[in-house]
């Protein structure tokens, strides 16, 4: 068969000269790209809802889980943080913007400022990120898991959470950790927490005023808005069931671990299945903006030593603004899924 050529110039149309739909072939291989990347995010988000619709009436609450604000410890910010990181990471995608079109317009001086202040946006997202993961690693109250599976939490009469650091015991018990060394088959256990079984025991009954509070949720809606369904619907609020004090008493004597903050195996805050979720998605998508920072910097040196401005293109900050905006789009459908529904 002929090699097919154009009408005008006789040029092969697969000769390597050509741009379908006018971009550049860096451009297509980008979009590419970012398109296999966004089915591999769909597939995890999708696994994700499905998980939390499976198990939903043990699913950590998001206002409940994501309180910490630097520098205000005890107090009480749900979301602000992550609203914070989330504005950070848009105005990065603003200014990654305002330094393509100065790209366009061959302005080294803006491209300059603009792609230092997409970078710096990138750094605080990532070392916000890293902040949020350390305080969920660590835990705020710590809760208890029975010998079923459950979780069981610690409240007041009011039904505020409460520490197993404000009313624990201390027993005169020897406490040892399990080490290769010092077990069979190369046997070893994750670090002790920082409270025996025993020692929450005790201190549970010694603190009358204290009830235990499951994993179990459930919604309610006040009684003045109670009258019409849409009323009813605008209003509901899920909560955890908290249990009276007889019934806490026989619930703790089934415990048998004493989990504080979260890891791939426990979570003081729910089902286990949403620290797995949360460490990897979030992960993989912190190591997607650490990439797209670390991708950036290069970019910047290149442009402070003129090379784009020789070539007299600045399409590769193009191509890399492309993978910027991607990389935000996919943290407002994290951010939906993880803290807002």
């Amino acid at each position: 068969m002929d090699t097919v050529t154009t009408a005008n110039s006789g040029e092969k149309t697969w000769g390597g000269a050509n741009e379908p739909m006018g971009a550049s072939y860096g451009k297509l291989m980008m979009w590419f790209f970012i398109l296999s990347d966004a089915l591999t995010f769909s597939g995890f988000l999708a696994a994700y809802g499905f998980s939390r619709f499976k198990f939903i009436e043990t699913w950590p609450l998001a206002d409940e889980v994501f309180t910490h604000f630097p520098f205000m410890h005890g107090v009480s910010a749900p979301m602000y943080y992550v609203a914070f990181m989330t504005f950070i990471l848009i105005f990065s995608s603003v200014t990654m913007v305002l330094a393509v079109d100065a790209g366009h317009q061959l302005k080294k001086q803006k491209v300059t400022i603009y792609l230092f202040l997409t970078i710096v946006g990138g750094l605080v997202f990532v070392g916000s990120q890293a902040w949020e993961w350390k305080n969920f690693i660590k835990g705020e109250y710590g809760a208890i898991e029975t010998k079923g599976g459950s979780l069981l939490q610690f409240v007041d009469k009011e039904g505020h959470r409460v520490a197993l650091a404000d009313f624990a015991a201390t027993l005169p018990e020897d406490r040892e950790q399990l080490t290769r060394n010092k077990g069979k088959w190369f046997m070893e256990e994750a670090s002790l927490p920082s409270y025996s079984v025993a020692e929450v025991q005790a201190g549970f009954k010694a603190h009358p005023d204290l009830l235990i509070r499951t994993e179990t949720i459930y919604e309610d809606s006040p009684a003045s808005a109670k009258d019409t369904k849409i009323n009813h619907e605008l209003t509901k609020h899920k909560h955890k069931t908290i249990l009276t004090r007889e019934e806490s008493q026989l619930r703790l004597n089934d415990a048998t671990l004493v989990v504080e903050g979260a890891n791939l195996t426990r979570n003081e805050y729910g089902s286990k299945l949403f620290a797995d979720f949360f460490f990897f998605i979030t992960g993989f998508h912190g190591f997607h903006v650490f990439s797209g920072v670390v991708i950036n910097i290069i970019i910047f040196f290149n442009v402070l030593l003129g090379t784009y401005e020789k070539r007299k293109s600045y399409e590769m900050v193009e191509k890399v603004g492309l993978y910027w905006h991607f990389v935000d789009l996919v943290w407002v459908f994290v951010f939906t899924v993880f803290y807002l529904v």
